[in-house]
């Protein structure tokens, strides 16, 4: 399993504000589904900070999304490990499969793979 990008999820009920002040700094949105926002480099498109008023199917805030590229064996590989599953292994409507795990320090995170 290979992990492909990490991306801070921060949780903000100032989406486009935020959108213009990292803009200063060189982000451009490359996603924006009107609860989640994606900025990255131009230059360096794997370089992103996402923005989220809330998340659209699961019960929490995921901290962080980190994509690989076989999201079914990370899902195997947590559950085999014990790890608490917050949100279930889904398709959602997005183009993404998706899971939440709850690392030791207490972060939730999004494990995901596009389809």
């Amino acid at each position: 399993m290979a992990v492909r990008r990490v991306v801070p999820n921060v949780p903000s009920v100032a989406v486009q504000e935020s959108r213009d002040f990292y803009g200063l700094l060189g982000f451009e949105e490359t996603m924006n589904h009107g609860w989640i926002m994606t900025l990255a480099s131009p230059s360096s498109p794997a370089a992103q900070v996402s923005f989220m008023a809330r998340d659209k199917t699961a019960p929490v805030t995921p901290d962080m999304s980190v994509e690989v590229d076989d999201v079914d064996a990370a899902y195997a590989v947590m559950r085999e490990r014990g790890a608490e599953i917050v949100h279930p292994l889904q398709d959602e409507e997005w183009g993404v499969r998706r899971f939440f795990v709850r690392d030791p320090n207490g972060r939730v995170v999004n494990v995901l793979g596009h389809r």
